[in-house]
């Protein structure tokens, strides 16, 4: 596992964060980005010119193109950083057409619209990769601190201990932290619905909510995560552990969280389009609440907060309403 070659697909804060730490141990590290701009900068000056200006990369230790096709050809294990909104058109539109003897990695936190999947789940269906070859990269971290070299926890997930271990070998540093996990599907979905919930504490703060409430609705999303996990992923986890409520806790209560940015400015009455216009990043939770309703018309699994999201989001409801609606749930 260890001499395969790897590779970094997007060029975004978390991939340029990833292609950082990957460089303390890996010698020659593929990279796919979308501009000869952004190429040429990180050539020149080890700085993405973009994303994470201030996080410092070596360029001798960079395969970067701007041919995607090219990158998945000369790499056997390909990271995906790309929005998710954007995942399927991004590879459709360079005709790609499968990942034979690959090993794909999820770092996507959301769905693929087009088909109501996670990132998993739509690499198996769409390109027939086999579930032992899928991994995924979960939190609690942002990019931000991983550029600042903050000390840090990441978890690997892969239905087989023994190559999370190997993909974890990676990625440990000085201050990156590393846990394995063999739960892929609970770790994923886990990921989406917290950036749900992070838009729905965002909304709270900039309607003026203080932490009592938002401690509240923490602990009801914490709820929330386990009653779906439990009901469409039934196996043995600890919901407590990091991947699970750590990621939660960091993406709602961050200043780096994109997606508790983005439902600050809607509850401070800005509309979804100013919204977008205000913010340079993909808030992953925007597109995850209308996916994760769809789903949940199978399984119909109690899931209060998401619901108040998608109300205001897609219904045009008022989050004063909605808000005050969704309070007079918890508990």
């Amino acid at each position: 596992m260890l001499d395969k070659k790897i590779a970094v697909i997007g060029s975004g804060s978390w991939g340029t964060a990833l292609v950082k730490l990957l460089g303390h141990n890996v010698d020659k590290i593929g990279w796919w980005v979308r501009s000869e701009q952004t190429k040429n900068h990180v050539l020149k000056h080890g700085r993405n010119p973009v994303y994470l200006q201030y996080a410092e990369l070596i360029p001798s230790k960079l395969d970067i193109s701007t041919d995607l096709p090219t990158i998945v050809n000369n790499y056997d294990i390909l990271i995906f950083a790309i929005p998710s909104a954007f995942l399927h058109q991004s590879i459709i539109d360079t005709g790609i057409t499968h990942f034979d003897n690959k090993i794909i990695i999820s770092a996507i936190k959301g769905i693929v619209p087009e088909f109501n999947q996670i990132v998993a789940n739509y690499f198996h269906s769409s390109f027939g990769v086999k579930y032992n070859d899928i991994g995924i990269i979960a939190g609690p971290c942002h990019a931000e601190e991983v550029a600042m070299q903050k000390l840090s926890f990441l978890t690997i997930a892969f239905l087989q201990e023994e190559r999370a271990q190997h993909i974890a070998e990676l990625f440990s540093t000085w201050y990156m932290n590393m846990k394995t996990s063999v739960d892929i599907a609970g770790t994923e979905y886990a990921a989406m619905i917290k950036n749900i919930i992070a838009i729905a504490n965002g909304i709270c703060i900039g309607l003026g909510y203080g932490d009592n409430f938002q401690a509240v609705l923490i602990v009801n999303a914490m709820r929330e995560i386990r009653r779906f996990l439990e009901e469409v992923f039934p196996q043995y986890r600890k919901v407590m552990d990091t991947e699970y409520v750590g990621d939660l806790l960091v993406t709602s209560y961050s200043k780096f969280s994109r997606n508790r940015t983005f439902g600050t400015y809607i509850g401070r009455g800005y509309s979804i389009k100013a919204t977008m216009s205000e913010m340079k990043m993909v808030a992953e939770g925007y597109y995850a609440v209308k996916c994760l309703m769809e789903i949940n018309k199978e399984y119909k699994v109690y899931l209060p907060i998401t619901e108040a999201v998608y109300n205001i989001l897609y219904d045009g409801i008022s989050p004063v309403i909605e808000m005050k609606l969704l309070s007079d749930k918890l508990n």
